[in-house]
């Protein structure tokens, strides 16, 4: 059969099947869910070793021991964040208002997955989904369908072992475009749930369908004259290394108060920052990023040596990332975009409000309501930057990687992180159980009608003027219709 039939046909048959499984497990107890999702999120951090080496394998992205902290964030800390949320039946009563707050599933749940973070995303999502007693079907990134296939099997035997219905959790594996817009655009779909590049997520909303879609960030990160500089030079390099930066909210510029720049380089320096020669920034400059703005798949998630060679040139052993100074932001720069690898953009700005703006620029390039990164002890700079930023996420005196996604921070822990209105997205929060189930009312009466409503009304005396011109007019057309 051909591969776009034989995809649209799989993305039938899963839909079909999602649907039949989903009315069954609308009836699960809130016992039986948790047996569930508990059973799935133990199998799949178990598994975390395993399939974080498979998706470097797989996609050429990353490091497989850093996948395998992802995978065991996108199954246990999940798990553990959203455990203890009701969502079956009653969750709460306001006794004075008289109002009950009862759970209801979206439905069946359509998944896309990205290539930068596969089996962790997918981890993260059967959970939520089937925590809320949705059905789901992974529509995985074609470079990395092997790992998230895998990824979603495990969880699936696991969730059937513990008494889900088959049919709940499912996974392509024949992927393309015709065949992922069939399971968007099939009946028995009821949410889109699409994390990666800007296409697809443009594509998940022009569905027609509820859809929680999620791009690309261009983090910045302020480091103010209070920070603490040993702290951040550590932070910021650990950060963007992190995977090879191949989450969304890595840092992607460094803006560094100038009275203490010079000195956060060298910090920055002393933990494995290699600071690139003009030359060299231009090289890379050509080899990120095509003639139209476009990222060069083949540098997402590499090392800097790695790039470097790409490039033309060679870097120690040591480099952690590459770190390229610049003066603009915008078309005319390329390396002030989202750049899905080991190169960070470095600025200077003359106080916390020339950095404020600056960052400003960068978020406006590419990553409205995404994430921003502040190193700083002044309070005052802080909240300016958290009431001012256009972004929903500012992490403070920690990692943009690690802190946005909720490992380092108090904030929901999430691989799927929403941009809000102006980046895009319907909200701005980190993607969660809650958004997966809709909450009805049961409503008694508080207060009796107004007398008003009872009493009969007055009919009317008889057709107004304007009325009467309008049916006069109206005859008078027939006429001269039948003339």
């Amino acid at each position: 059969m051909d591969k776009d039939l034989a995809s649209i046909q799989e993305a039938r048959d899963l839909a079909v099947a999602a649907r039949t499984a989903q009315i069954a497990w609308a009836k699960a107890s809130q016992a039986d869910v948790d047996r569930v999702c508990a059973a799935m999120a133990e199998a799949a951090y178990q598994a975390s070793e395993r399939l974080g080496r498979m998706a470097s394998e797989e996609t050429g992205y990353g490091v497989p021991v850093h996948k395998k902290l992802k995978n065991e964030f996108g199954s246990k800390a999940v798990w553990e964040s959203i455990k203890e949320i009701p969502t079956v039946g009653v969750l709460r009563h306001d006794a004075a208002n008289k109002v009950y707050e009862i759970a209801w599933p979206m439905g069946v749940v359509a998944a896309l997955t990205p290539s930068t973070n596969p089996t962790s995303t997918a981890m993260f999502k059967v959970l939520i989904a089937v925590k809320a007693r949705d059905a789901i079907i992974v529509a995985p990134h074609p470079s990395a369908v092997r790992c998230s296939y895998e990824t979603v099997k495990l969880m699936a035997q696991a969730a059937e072992d513990a008494g889900a219905p088959p049919g709940l959790i499912s996974c392509m594996q024949n992927i393309s475009l015709p065949g992922t817009q069939e399971l968007m655009n099939h009946k028995y779909v009821a949410l889109i749930l699409a994390t990666g590049g800007s296409a697809m997520v443009k594509a998940a909303h022009s569905v027609g369908k509820p859809a929680y879609g999620v791009g690309p960030g261009n983090v910045p990160v302020y480091v103010d004259r209070s920070a603490d500089l040993e702290k951040a030079a550590s932070y910021i390099v650990s950060s963007k290394s992190f995977d090879f930066s191949t989450i969304c909210a890595t840092e992607q510029a460094v803006v560094a108060d100038k009275p203490i720049a010079r000195r956060l380089a060298e910090l920055m320096q002393s933990n494995g920052a290699y600071f690139v020669e003009p030359a060299q920034a231009d090289a890379l400059r050509k080899l990120l990023f095509t003639s139209e703005g476009g990222i060069n798949a083949a540098t997402v998630g590499k090392s800097p040596q790695y790039l470097a060679g790409m490039a033309g040139f060679s870097v120690p052993e040591s480099a952690r990332i590459l770190v390229a100074p610049l003066s603009e932001v915008g078309r005319s720069e390329p390396l002030s975009r989202e750049k899905l690898t080991t190169v960070l953009g470095w600025y200077e700005a003359d106080g916390w409000e020339a950095g404020c703006n600056r960052c400003i620029e960068l978020i406006q390039f590419g990553g409205r309501g995404h994430s921003l990164v502040i190193h700083a002890t002044n309070q005052d700079v802080i909240m300016a930057f958290g009431l001012e930023k256009p972004v929903f996420r500012i992490a403070v005196n920690t990692m943009g990687t690690l802190g946005a996604i909720g490992l380092t921070t108090g904030v929901m822990p999430s691989m799927t992180l929403g941009a809000g209105g102006i980046g895009g997205s319907i909200t701005g929060d980190n993607i969660t159980v809650y958004h997966m189930f809709n909450v009805k009312r049961l409503a008694y009466e508080t207060a009796p009608p107004p007398e008003i409503v009872f009493q009969p009304a007055n009919p009317p005396a008889g057709p107004s003027p304007l009325e009467i011109e309008k049916v006069v007019r109206g005859l008078v057309n027939d006429l001269l219709h039948l003339q």
